[in-house]
């Protein structure tokens, strides 16, 4: 409290040098923009301010031109240049007016009232223009927004094993800040930087780092106040004082803050937040902090808070949904998350780009160590452009993403086809974006269809490797036979599994199927299972993999596909595309992960049986399962490594109820199916 009196004196001393900013200044508002009207296809004169968009079809954002065309095969989807307008009314008195874009794909420029107000390049960051200038206060004036998903040789990606949904799929906001705020600019960030300097279980040293901007017309003196507040919002450091910014200027201002017996953000264990908020004149910005170490051993994997720490988790795609494409509401990710939470992941690899703001809070929320990525996938363009739009993603992704404490390792990209000068430039560069804006994290890269030990895969502070042992080369349990040779071969190199599974139909279905052709038209789900069981332990059984991530959690648009049993779709999902069915290798992992109790039959949906006999496979716990058939008890088996079997079961012609039943955790759980044998 005293080191906050004598900041406050000290800005009354200086209150005759420059105008003081005042504390009580306008505080800072975001609206969601609404009333959009959409045309597909370029159209001159669109920005301008009374081109007359009444025949355009009024849409809602988030919005995609490929909700339905980006999922039906082919590879044809339309990838074109999409106009949005809308009206905005522009708040009076002294404000300063960005338009904030939380993901707008791939390129997209800016007109306000006609004028130009900014392009963006890039389909996954998020970005802001100011637009103060074009919009003075009072007055209401056109939005017009051209985005563009036509491939660009200039940005990444150029292309990928997904859907480049066209449009704005995620949230447009106006933000309106007192002149005095913080900084609205940095690479879209929110202007506001925290570095955990040292932490003991006496206390934790930071270090906050707050872009002070000035945009009035003289030198001020502003007062700058980082508070730290405890998960019960009780205030437990504050850092005050004051300083002078020129006008029309930005500086950033540093402050020490001290919290005394920290309260550790620790994983799926317990994910406890602090948060931080920034006060700038009568600006705020509040920003999440997590008190926590990390690391990666060689020998030992993943390491959180000096503990071994495996990570085992699932890789995710934009969050979508059939006929809304990855134009989804809050709600719809939300429940993706909960998903990922009630499958016992503790970990998320954020494929294959940045995802949206809503995604990194709900995985501090629940504990989630997150790896996310720059869009580098594929292949890369040899030249400056391209290597410059990478760079600033680079930037983007960690302004924007810093202070989520489950964000542990920036990826440099996907399976660069081709170890060329340029790739290995591009990644080169990556990383060195990545070190100089963020030191104290790790870095990563998703490694495949290479040698294990290209130079590509030694740029990054670790390696994952892209391994479909099972499906697209033979052998599921070869997994753990290559993890052998490589950390054999370079016992240094710090190694996880950054992909891994097979694809899995919920309406085809084949009792001990041989390996199916990937990219055939049958993918039995009962294959998909049989690869996890194999695939998981391997992955157990080697320690110093310091991750594992699924391919894939949910079902996914992939337009150029055509496999399975319907085109356009990556059935690898854990959990199809439309979240109503959890697969049934979804029940193995959460049987192994998660401390919920489990009691799953698998084959459920294998309704018709044309055998007089069948086994019965049931994912569960650990403690005695039992099996009746028509009321007949079949006995009790104790899962062996979660699974337990009732070999060679009779069925009587016609429907056969099947029924488990285990006490777990105090309670009787119960699975139940119906069987119809026809001959």
């Amino acid at each position: 409290m005293r080191r906050f009196v004598l900041a406050v004196v000290t800005v009354l001393l200086c209150g005759f040098c420059v105008p003081v900013a005042a504390a009580s200044g306008h505080p800072r508002v975001e609206t969601p923009l609404a009333g959009w009207r959409f045309h597909l296809g370029d159209v001159a004169g669109a920005a301008a301010p009374d081109f007359d968009d009444t025949s355009w079809a009024p849409v809602s954002v988030p919005h995609t031109w490929n909700a339905a065309d980006g999922a039906d095969g082919g590879g044809d989807y339309r990838r074109a240049v999409g106009w949005y307008r809308t009206r905005l009314a522009v708040p009076a008195g002294d404000r300063r007016v960005f338009l904030q874009f939380d993901g707008a794909n791939l390129v997209t420029d800016v007109y306000v009232d006609g004028h130009r107000a900014g392009r963006h390049e890039g389909g996954y960051s998020g970005f802001r223009f100011d637009v103060t200038a074009l919009a003075p206060a009072g007055w209401t004036v056109s939005v017009a927004v051209a985005v563009d998903n036509r491939k660009n040789p200039g940005v990444a990606p150029l292309d990928g094993d997904f859907t480049l949904f066209g449009g704005l799929y995620r949230e447009v906001k106006l933000v309106v800040t007192d002149p005095v705020h913080v900084d609205a600019l940095d690479y879209g960030g929110p202007g506001v930087s925290v570095r955990q300097r040292a932490l003991t279980a006496a206390a934790a040293d930071l270090e906050a780092t707050t872009r002070v901007t000035n945009d009035t017309a003289v030198p001020r003196r502003i007062p700058v106040r980082t508070v730290v507040r405890d998960a019960a919002r009780r205030v437990v450091a504050v850092s005050a004082g004051a300083v002078t910014v020129g006008a029309g200027s930005t500086l950033p201002v540093t402050s020490a803050l001290r919290v005394r017996d920290p309260h550790r953000w620790d994983g799926v264990r317990d994910p406890y937040l602090y948060s931080v908020t920034a006060e700038v004149g009568g600006d705020a910005v509040t920003v999440p902090l997590g008190l926590r170490t990390f690391a990666a051993d060689p020998a030992r994997g993943f390491l959180l808070n000096g503990v071994p720490y495996p990570l085992h988790g699932v890789n995710t795609q934009l969050p979508s949904r059939p006929g809304r494409g990855a134009a989804v509401s809050a709600a719809d990710i939300d429940a993706d998350y909960a998903l990922i939470a009630e499958l016992g992941a503790n970990a998320v690899r954020m494929a294959h780009y940045q995802h949206s703001p809503r995604e990194y809070d709900l995985a501090d929320r629940l504990g989630l160590v997150v790896w996310t990525e720059v869009p580098l996938v594929g292949w890369v363009t040899d030249s400056a452009a391209f290597t410059a739009n990478a760079e600033t993603q680079a930037h983007e992704l960690v302004r924007q993403n810093e202070n989520h404490p489950s964000v542990a390792m920036w990826g440099l990209g996907n399976e660069q086809y081709a170890s060329s000068p340029a790739a290995n430039a591009v990644l080169a560069a990556t990383q060195a974006v990545f070190r100089a804006d963020d030191p104290d994290r790790l870095t990563t890269y998703a490694h495949c269809c290479l040698s294990d030990t290209d130079p590509l895969a030694g740029h990054a502070d670790l390696t994952g490797y892209n391994r479909y042992y099972g499906w697209y080369v033979p052998g599921a349990a070869n997994l753990g036979t290559w993890a052998d040779d490589l950390h054999r071969a370079d016992p240094g190199r710090r190694i996880a599994v950054s992909e891994y599974g097979a694809g899995a139909s919920v309406r085809q279905h084949e009792q001990h199927p041989a390996p199916p052709v990937p990219g055939g038209h049958w993918h039995p789900e009962e294959y998909q299972a049989e690869v996890a069981e194999a695939a998981w332990r391997a992955i157990e059984a080697h320690p110093y993999l310091w991750g594992s991530f699924v391919w894939v959690m949910f079902d996914f648009a992939s337009d150029g596909r055509n496999e399975g049993d319907r085109p356009g779709i990556n059935d690898k999902g854990l959990v199809t595309d439309d979240r109503l069915t959890e697969k049934d290798a979804f029940y193995w992992y959460q049987a192994n992960w998660s401390s919920r109790p489990v009691l799953h039959i698998t084959s459920a949906r294998d309704t018709v049986r044309t055998t007089a006999t069948t086994d019965v496979k049931v994912y569960a716990g650990t403690v005695p399962v039992s099996l009746s058939v028509n009321g007949v008890p079949l006995g009790t088996r104790v899962p062996d490594d979660h699974i337990a079997v009732w070999p060679a079961v009779a069925l009587h012609p016609g429907p056969n109820l099947i029924q488990a039943t285990s006490v777990q955790g105090g309670r009787l759980l119960t699975d139940t199916v119906t069987w119809v044998r026809r001959s």
